[in-house]
């Protein structure tokens, strides 16, 4: 049957867009739902800012009135500005192992980018990088960290076959957690907070983190303008980023250096809670938090969320600081290994740091690339 193309106009059809990855993925094991609360605030402009400074499409492929296919189109102009490029990215694309409907839904992007003046598609990436980036190409055994794409191995091939090449890719450490922290890491930090007259802080209360969630987001985007992908937040997205993220955190691992009274590092991270997802369907209530909730609390994997060091103060052992700290708590709540969540492949000082710890690789994945 000829497939059809339907942009998402009608609270109807993006209720249809959010919900068919569930079943495309319904016999896929290591597939993460997301909370479905947040989906629908993170494809509606009036509860997701990143809109106002992006043009955007959501469009489904229907076969026979059957939806077998999503795809988002983004151009982000106030990142395409700051690097002088005109690229637009694809993102939350879904569809079985079928080469017409993922030819049809690419298509229809690199159409829509090109009659807007764009050069290149790239992807998967969303809005920024607190969105799902890169499919998985290496590490499909593993347990995936929230977050992040967990899709068919078929994908890839997919892309390839419309002519997409490799634009960047992620790498994902596992660091094995030993019985205690070891004597010549202690012994770095605790070098590195004399000299450089840093305080840790540590915290046990979500109420002790509202404080300093603001300027770790602040310090975030002065870490991470550089970076690939990343689009730095204004004001009303850091105050948004911190409402979101605070209720879920937990304060055990949470970590933060000040120098003075200014915040110069940090790290966040929380147990992996995929299995919890799973079980809540997607769903908080009514029982799904109490699911998420269990999961946290039998999980050994602690997924790194992320984390970042001012300028100035990279190389003075403030990433010392931090992994001490963060092992010492995993360690002791049982863990067994931390995730260390994307990391460029290009970046060898955080790679550095990794290995230094014994980690190792485990997972990779890749964001495509195709001039239009």
């Amino acid at each position: 049957m000829p497939l059809e193309i339907r942009i998402v106009k009608t609270r109807r059809d993006l209720r249809t867009f959010i919900h068919l990855p569930a079943k495309i993925h319904r016999n896929h094991a290591g597939w993460v739902p997301p909370l479905y609360a947040e989906e629908w605030k993170s494809f509606r402009p009036a509860t997701n800012r990143a809109f106002s400074y992006s043009d955007t499409t959501l469009a489904l492929a229907f076969r026979d009135g059957t939806p077998v296919g999503r795809i988002m189109g983004i151009i982000n102009h106030r990142y395409n500005e700051a690097r002088s490029e005109k690229n637009a990215r694809f993102a939350y694309l879904e569809c079985g192992d079928d080469q017409e409907v993922a030819r049809v839904l690419l298509s229809f992007v690199e159409s829509w980018a090109g009659a807007r003046g764009m050069t290149r598609v790239v992807g998967p990436l969303g809005f920024t990088d607190q969105d799902p980036q890169g499919y998985l190409f290496e590490g499909f055994e593993h347990e995936p960290s929230i977050g992040t794409y967990y899709n068919f191995a078929y994908a890839l091939g997919l892309l390839e076959r419309e002519g997409y090449e490799k634009d960047m890719e992620y790498v994902v450490y596992r660091v094995d957690l030993p019985r205690e922290v070891p004597e010549f890491y202690r012994k770095i930090a605790e070098r590195a907070s004399r000299k450089n007259v840093c305080r840790l802080l540590e915290f046990t209360r979500r109420s002790q983190l509202k404080p300093q969630i603001q300027p770790v987001i602040t310090l975030m985007n002065h870490c991470f303008k550089e970076l690939y992908g990343y689009s730095a937040l204004d004001e009303k997205e850091m105050r948004d980023l911190s409402r979101r993220f605070l209720p879920v955190l937990d304060p055990r691992f949470v970590k933060v250096v000040v120098c003075g009274e200014s915040v110069v590092g940090f790290n966040i991270a929380m147990p992996n809670l995929a299995e919890g997802f799973r079980r809540a369907k997607g769903r908080l209530f009514p029982l799904g938090i109490f699911q998420i909730l269990r999961a946290g609390r039998r999980t050994k994997q602690l997924d790194s969320l992320v984390g970042g060091i001012r300028s100035d103060f990279r190389g003075k052992g403030v990433d010392a600081i931090i992994g001490c700290a963060t092992m010492a708590s995993a360690i002791e709540a049982g863990f067994v290994f931390v995730d260390s969540h994307h990391e460029l492949e290009y970046n060898f000082k955080v790679r550095g740091e990794m290995e230094k710890l014994g980690g190792r690789v485990y997972k990779k994945y890749r964001i495509y690339g195709k001039n239009l």
